[in-house]
């Protein structure tokens, strides 16, 4: 029987990358998929899935999602903040701006999305959060220092929100991706970065987004009805070392 028969799921930043193949996933596993981003689908939409722009800076567009889903498909049980964006400034560099955009996106996005819900999940008993993390919310490397400090921010909050509603049927994990060979990975210009993480994961190679994906599956699905407040990575043996 599929894992997610049935189930509503929100996936943000789901238009390519790690969350297009978490929505693609999803949609093999049976859920209804509502697909959230700024930017249009790169590729045609599958069985179940439906698009909606958001900006997940922007908590009434979030207010008007939760809405809009539960009048149209009904209560979402699965949600999956995976919207982010990166600046590889280092401390001195990092200008108010960046910081700002940054912490808006990366911060302010995992906190709305929850915001808005949560509530109905409580409500119908239960429900699981995956927050997108990054191995560098939990490790460091020279420079991204915006990056690191919102990643970190996503990591610890997930574990407030798992002790906060544990008791209302409420699981909340952070997944924590290594190198994957997204679009924004492959073409990013500080390629002497990506090199540099490739070579200091012991298994030699970036990810396949759906590698990620079978991650989120399993925090997203009853498989893991025990499980939450962890941290689960998805590097390669990255932070193992």
């Amino acid at each position: 029987m599929p894992k997610l028969e049935g189930k509503i799921a929100i996936v943000t930043g789901a238009s390519r990358g790690i969350g297009r193949a978490v929505c693609d996933r999803f949609s093999d596993e049976g859920a209804i998929v509502v697909m959230c981003d700024r930017n249009e689908p790169d590729a045609a939409l599958l069985h179940r899935q439906h698009f909606r722009r958001l900006d997940v800076t922007q908590q009434d567009d979030w207010q008007a999602l939760a809405q809009e889903v539960s009048s149209t498909f009904g209560t979402a049980r699965i949600l999956v903040n995976n919207a982010g964006i990166v600046d590889y400034a280092p401390i001195i560099e990092v200008t108010p701006d960046a910081w700002k955009r940054i912490m808006s996106v990366n911060v302010d996005g995992v906190l709305f999305g929850m915001q808005a819900f949560l509530p109905q999940m409580i409500a119908a008993g239960g429900g699981a959060i995956v927050n997108v993390s990054s191995i560098w919310g939990s490790v460091a490397v020279p420079g991204a220092a915006a990056y690191h400090a919102s990643k970190g921010a996503v990591r610890t909050l997930s574990k407030n929100a798992a002790m906060t509603y544990a008791r209302q049927g409420i699981r909340v994990n952070s997944i924590h991706p290594g190198i994957i060979a997204t679009p924004h990975v492959v073409d990013v210009q500080e390629r002497s970065i990506t090199d540099a993480v490739i070579a200091k994961t012991p298994m030699g190679r970036m990810a396949d987004p759906r590698e990620l994906a079978n991650g989120v599956l399993f925090l997203a699905s009853d498989e893991s009805s025990f499980v939450t407040g962890i941290e689960l990575y998805v590097d390669g043996g990255y932070t193992a070392q």
